[in-house]
C-alpha cells in the first residue's frame, strides 16, 4: 500500500511512518517542519520506502505532487496550540480546517477514497456526559482549535457522502510518549529543568485529565483502518474515541514527575478551574467502540507520564534546543 502521512515529522505523524514502513508498506511524508523534526525520521530516511516532501497544505501544487498515486491518507498535520489559540485565531482555522480541504479535494482529484483524520476530544467542548461517547450532543465549543476540527469533521463527512471517499475519524485524548515535545509534561519538565525549587501550574491542579500513551494510539488507528478495510466492513464515516478507561489530576501526574526527577518544589497556582480558555476541567471519553474491535491500551496513564519524562530527560540537550 502506498500512504500518505500528512505531519510526517511530528510526534504522533513520525511513529505512524516508523509503524507503516515496518509493515511494509511505502510511505509519502508530507510536512512544513514548523514544528516536526527531521531527527524523528532518521530511521525513515535511510528506508528506500520512504519519501519526504516538505512544503504547505495551502499549497495545492505541491500537495498535487506529493498525492500521486496515493491508496490511503494519514491526515495528522494540524495547529494543536489550543493555549494560544485566542491570540492567533485565524491560524486554527487555515492550518486545520482549510488545509483539510485541500487535502480532501487533492484526494477527490487523484482518486484517493480513505483517509484517517486525527481529531481531537476537545470537540465535546464541555460535555455533561462522563465517560463521553462519540453519540454525545454537542454542546457550545470552548476552544478554536475544538471549533476547527469540528469544521475539517464535517468537510471529511460530506466529502465521504458526495464524492465516495471513506473516512476514520478518531478523537484523541492528549497523547504521550516518545519523541512528545508539546504539553503540560513538556511545560513541567521545563520549569523544573531552568528552577527545581518551584512549579506554577495553570488552573486549580484539580483538572481531570485523560492521556494516551502514542504507540497505543498508533495501534488502535492501524487496527480500525484494517477492520474497516475499504468499505467491506465499515461505513463511510467510522467515528472512535481514543484515549484510556482512567483520568488523573494534573497534581497526579505532578506527584509522579517530581517523584521520577527527586524533587520537592514549591507549587504555585494561577487558579479557577480552567488553565486558560478551552482547558476542560474533565476530560474522559468513552472508547468501548474501539475496545470492540479488540484493541486494549497497554500503558496506563502513570506508565505513560513516566516513559514520556524519561524521554524528556533522557533527550535534555536535544529539548531544551528545541524549546
Amino acid at each position: 500500500m502506498r500512504v500518505l502521512v500528512t505531519g510526517a515529522a511530528g510526534f504522533i505523524g513520525s511513529h505512524m511512518v516508523d509503524r507503516l514502513l515496518a509493515a511494509g508498506n511505502s510511505v509519502i511524508g508530507f510536512d512544513n517542519l514548523s514544528t516536526g523534526q527531521i531527527r524523528f525520521l532518521q530511521a525513515a530516511l535511510a528506508n528506500s520506502k520512504f519519501v519526504l516532501h516538505e512544503g504547505e497544505l495551502l499549497d495545492r501544487p505541491t500537495l498535487t505532487q506529493a498525492m500521486q498515486g496515493i491508496d490511503l491518507v494519514v491526515h495528522l498535520a494540524a495547529n494543536a496550540d489550543v493555549r494560544f489559540g485566542t491570540q492567533h485565531p485565524r491560524k486554527d482555522l487555515d492550518q486545520n480546517a482549510i488545509a483539510t480541504w485541500n487535502v480532501l479535494e487533492t484526494m477527490r482529484e487523484q482518486g484517493c477514497r480513505r483517509i484517517a483524520f486525527s481529531s481531537t476530544g476537545s470537540i465535546y467542548g464541555e460535555p455533561e456526559v462522563f465517560p463521553t461517547p462519540e453519540t454525545c450532543p454537542f454542546p457550545i465549543q470552548t476552544s478554536l482549535y475544538g471549533a476547527s476540527k469540528l469544521a475539517a469533521e464535517g468537510l471529511i463527512q460530506a466529502y465521504c457522502e458526495g464524492f465516495g471517499m471513506q473516512a476514520c475519524i478518531f478523537r484523541f485524548v492528549s497523547i504521550l510518549g516518545e519523541r512528545y515535545s508539546h504539553g503540560h509534561v513538556f511545560d513541567f519538565w521545563q520549569q523544573l529543568s531552568a528552577h527545581p525549587g518551584h512549579l506554577r501550574v495553570l488552573g486549580d491542579g484539580h483538572q481531570k485529565k485523560s492521556y494516551l500513551y502514542v504507540q497505543d494510539c498508533i495501534d488502535a488507528i492501524l487496527l480500525a483502518l484494517d477492520r474497516i478495510d475499504n468499505n467491506r466492513n465499515g461505513k463511510n464515516v467510522n467515528i472512535f474515541n481514543l484515549g484510556t478507561d482512567e483520568y488523573c489530576e494534573v497534581n497526579d501526574s505532578i506527584g509522579w514527575i517530581c517523584d521520577y526527577l527527586g524533587l520537592h518544589p514549591e507549587i504555585t497556582y494561577s487558579g479557577g478551574i480552567r488553565g486558560w480558555v478551552g482547558d476542560s476541567p474533565f476530560i474522559l471519553l468513552d472508547c468501548s467502540k474501539m475496545r470492540s474491535l479488540g484493541w486494549r491500551p497497554k500503558l496506563s496513564i502513570r506508565e505513560a507520564v513516566l516513559a514520556t519524562i524519561k524521554y524528556i530527560s533522557s533527550h535534555f540537550e536535544e529539548n531544551h534546543a528545541d524549546r
